[in-house]
């Protein structure tokens, strides 16, 4: 896109210069050489040479230099602005564009990665681990309290009888499910 625009801006320039230069040249050498030569030769000479001399004068000149400066500047003109224009703007472009993007586009993605992984990863983190806490504190506590009570419950009712028996083995089973329940624990954490 770029270069089609400096390809167009050129090829308008160079059709302008070569037709405002040709007009302006050719207006100007014809009005002015013919004026100052009329003006000399009715001086220096005599009145009909001079009139034959200027008439032929400014229409030569007119044309013929109005034509010759008007292609041959509008075909250099063409030809040189268009190649120079060309070849400049698009290493012009090429080089700004190249390091306009490969410095904006590092900064802006570190920068922005950066401050996304850390706010990213800090708040899913802690989310994360707050959640998955109180998760797992939860159940493993509800669990390991439903099996001990369950547990002392079926002790109590089968062991009524024998008291001895009975404590030991509910001191027992309630030391060995705490063990339990403290391992599960330290081996989640």
């Amino acid at each position: 896109m770029p270069l089609s625009l400096s390809m167009y801006l050129f090829v308008c320039l160079s059709i302008y210069l070569s037709i405002y230069l040709s007009i302006y040249l050719s207006i100007y050498l014809s009005v002015y050489l013919s004026v100052c030569l009329s003006i000399y030769l009715s001086v220096c000479l005599s009145v009909w040479p001079s009139v034959c001399l200027s008439i032929y004068l400014s229409i030569y000149l007119s044309v013929c230099l109005s034509v010759c400066l008007s292609v041959c500047l509008s075909v250099y003109l063409s030809i040189c602005l268009s190649v120079s224009l060309s070849v400049c703007l698009s290493v012009y472009l090429s080089v700004c564009l190249s390091i306009y993007l490969s410095v904006c586009l590092s900064v802006c993605l570190s920068v922005c990665l950066s401050i996304y992984l850390s706010v990213c990863l800090s708040l899913c983190l802690s989310v994360c681990l707050f959640v998955c806490l109180s998760i797992y504190l939860s159940v493993c506590l509800s669990v390991c309290l439903s099996l001990c009570l369950s547990v002392c419950l079926s002790i109590i009712a089968i062991y009524f009888l024998n008291t001895q028996f009975f404590c030991s083995s509910l001191c027992l089973m309630y030391f060995i499910l705490m063990m339990t329940c403290l391992r599960s624990k330290m081996l989640h954490e």
